[in-house]
């Protein structure tokens, strides 16, 4: 009985939060179309209320942990579900994340990620991909800004092993900026697929930095070694086992 109250309860909240989305995208487009300012704005009252929605109706309380930078960094985040893009956006001054290209041509998303300065990869070109990456961030860069990356390339279920690829790495070594590690547990109660959301703590951890000017094969097997080990702990925390899946 509990599960199809919350089954219900989650098909509730994400309507609300897909209209709130909506309703949003709608009122702050004017002036997020000539400030920059606006947009972020938007994002920042969509990522915050969405988080108290979710405690509200559904039972997922939202902690951050962590030093949240605020200089120059490269961010490199586990990347589990809809809910640590929320909650990392909402902790850090301004994020800027690298997107699929798809979502430019989505209506509202497509708007705001090109305001706040979001870097769409094309994926299927692979290296061509990443070297159009780099030469994009470096212009973008003009103005300071966190740059989001999900060092795996997409979203990763709780207990599921997928390599590092090595877009990351390369952004580290041309940019020059240290990069944030980021171990989470979001998946284990807001899911990458489905409808039911399932109450508890979900954790975004900002871990310690890795300084600048590491070689690139000892930067991906340090980045991948940190965000693993702490988000498995992580989810070890909420009661989920991450080797029991694989």
């Amino acid at each position: 009985m509990f599960m199809a109250i919350q089954w219900v309860r989650s098909l509730i909240f994400m309507i609300v939060i897909y209209a709130w989305m909506l309703i949003l995208g709608i009122v702050f487009a004017p002036y997020a179309l000539f400030a920059k300012r606006g947009a972020l704005r938007a994002c920042k009252t969509y990522a915050r209320s969405t988080m108290w929605l979710a405690r509200w109706m559904v039972g997922i309380r939202c902690e951050v942990r962590g030093t949240v930078p605020y200089g120059e960094v490269v961010v490199g985040a586990k990347h589990q579900s809809f809910l640590d893009i929320i909650m990392i956006f909402a902790a850090v001054p301004h994020g800027k994340f690298i997107m699929k290209r798809e979502l430019l041509w989505t209506p509202i998303i497509g708007l705001y990620a090109r305001r706040l300065g979001c870097i769409p990869v094309d994926r299927g070109k692979r290296g061509a991909a990443v070297a159009k990456m780099v030469k994009d961030v470096a212009r973008e860069f003009s103005e300071p800004g966190q740059l989001v990356i999900y060092p795996q390339g997409t979203r990763v279920a709780p207990g599921v092993l997928k390599p590092y690829k090595i877009g990351t790495a390369v952004l580290y070594e041309g940019l020059g900026f240290p990069c944030i590690p980021v171990a989470t547990n979001a998946g284990v109660f807001w899911p990458r697929s489905g409808v039911l959301r399932k109450p508890g703590t979900a954790i975004v951890d900002f871990l310690d930095p890795i300084e600048s000017g590491v070689a690139r094969n000892d930067f991906l097997e340090r980045l991948e070694d940190m965000i693993e080990t702490r988000s498995n702990a992580l989810m070890r925390e909420a009661g989920f086992d991450p080797d029991g899946t694989n």
